[in-house]
């Protein structure tokens, strides 16, 4: 079928056809959770922007709806966010319907031709039928450019003390903060970023939340920058701080990435989830993501992840992990305790055939160098290890399959550990060309995308010293489509 293609990941979502990049105007309504992106409907390579559109009851089986929301004079519908407008502030709702919003950047590629500063303006466009069809504001753009020639990703958020709508803005290397009563008429009220983070590349798609730290309420922004991330091309910072309605502040001074993979991008949360905060982001790079080796559709998203805060030594850290739901696609699971690798283990001797989509856990009370390869017959493998002595995790794709569209693809990358102690476990998802890395309880983080010419079909455990796997598991998972 359609989505068996070679390559085609079976849970996560990809358009049926064409190019997507960041997910967009991501909320929650009435059971469904509504995932807008990037899509070019023309094309598998990036091109005119629009909003495609797809819907989820538990964020795992997704359906790919019509595209939502067109380009228009002003310009293509670039990145953006979507609320629910509870107290009909901006006027949309008739008869106490509460309306969605979304804000949008439209991008005016006349004006960037012409050499003008100001092409990129934000829009809103409001649905009254949860989602299914979208009316554009007609006093739009409602957020005018000031003149950098980067202004863009508006990310909106209610902020219930002052009664009125923040937005967080990338202006050049910089978040902008406004404010709105109604989402119509805003004001400019702070800015954030100067000396601050990674500033190897331009701040792109921020998102402003506030995350409960046991009983500490605590603000977090989380900045996509491109290049500039820790394993080149693009990636995904974060600050933790505090936030008044006004100013973003935060005493840290190290940059902290949410995912040191080189494939989470343009990640941000959910809207209109309560407490719960569920980020998602775009699994590519900007270095090949016009490249990869697939030619119907191009490019998917990460796993939804649930953000939590965690203490760690004198520190905090925003951790990510699957999403619980992710347990609705696992069929069945196979626990070893007390697994002793010596030199190599092939995991079918545990675990019978190895079937791609999966997810293997595995913990252990002592560190050690190790690693988990992943094989193919063609002799083509992607390793997954720790390294004691740089204590760091590693993924390597150097002999992952097709390499050669793109000179940087072929890499070895790092990840530091950052818990503390000598108990480790280890959580990975693996689709039939991505992996995604959550060790140390989601502490650290790691997504990255490979292509084989045949499908993997062997994992190996392997170990230059022994080593005891207190526990070991593995759940192969349902196709989603």
């Amino acid at each position: 079928s359609q989505m068996k293609e070679q390559y085609r990941p079976q849970i996560h979502f990809s358009p049926m056809q064409h190019w997507i990049n960041d997910p967009n105007g991501m909320v929650y309504y009435n059971g469904i959770y509504h995932l807008f992106f990037q899509y070019n409907p023309y094309s598998s390579v990036w091109g005119p922007m629009h909003w495609g559109q797809a819907t989820s009851k538990d964020l795992i089986h997704w359906k790919q709806q019509p595209i939502a929301i067109y380009p228009d004079s002003l310009g293509t519908i670039f990145s953006g966010s979507a609320v629910v407008d509870k107290n009909n502030t901006a006027g949309f709702g008739k008869k106490g319907q509460q309306p969605l919003v979304a804000i949008f950047t439209q991008h005016d590629t006349v004006g960037e031709k012409a050499g003008r500063n100001n092409f990129q303006n934000q829009s809103i466009a409001y649905s009254l039928n949860e989602g299914k069809t979208w009316t554009k504001y007609t006093g739009n753009p409602v957020v005018k450019n000031p003149g950098l020639r980067d202004f863009r990703d508006p990310k909106v958020m209610w902020y219930q003390p002052q009664k009125k709508w923040i937005m967080a803005l990338s202006a050049k290397d910089n978040i902008t903060f406004y404010s709105s009563p109604d989402l119509k008429n805003w004001t400019r009220e702070s800015d954030f970023g100067q000396a601050r983070g990674a500033h190897g590349g331009g701040w792109e798609c921020p998102d402003l939340f506030m995350l409960d730290d046991n009983n500490t309420q605590r603000w977090v922004l989380v900045v996509n920058l491109n290049p500039g991330g820790p394993n080149g091309g693009s990636g995904t910072q974060y600050f933790i701080g505090n936030f008044d309605g006004k100013t973003f502040t935060s005493s840290q001074k190290e940059t902290k990435w949410l995912d040191y993979g080189p494939d989470n991008y343009a990640g941000v949360t959910w809207s209109n989830t309560g407490k719960r905060k569920i980020f998602l982001g775009w699994m590519s790079n900007w270095i090949y993501a016009n490249q990869v080796p697939t030619t119907i559709w191009r490019n998917a998203m990460t796993i939804p992840r649930a953000l939590k805060l965690k203490h760690n030594g004198d520190d905090i850290f925003l951790v990510s992990q699957p999403v619980a739901e992710l347990s609705l696609i696992k069929s069945n699971t196979v626990v070893a305790n007390s697994v002793i690798i010596s030199k190599k283990m092939d995991l079918t001797k545990k675990t019978g055939v190895v079937k791609f989509p999966c997810s293997i856990n595995l913990s252990m009370d002592q560190i050690k160098d190790f690693s988990i390869k992943l094989l193919n017959n063609a002799g083509e493998e992607l390793v997954i290890g720790y390294e004691k002595k740089g204590n760091q995790y590693f993924i390597d794709r150097t002999k992952s399959g097709k390499t050669d569209f793109e000179k940087g693809f072929s890499a070895r990358h790092f990840a530091p550990r950052f818990a503390v102690g000598s108990k480790m476990n280890i959580s990975l998802v693996i689709d039939v060309s991505s992996v995604e890395l959550f060790a140390d309880d989601g502490l650290t983080v790691m997504t990255e995308i490979f292509f084989p010419n045949k499908p993997y079909n062997k994992i190996y455990l392997l170990s230059d010293e022994n080593i005891v796997i207190k526990k070991l598991e593995y759940t192969s998972l349902k196709s989603i489509w």
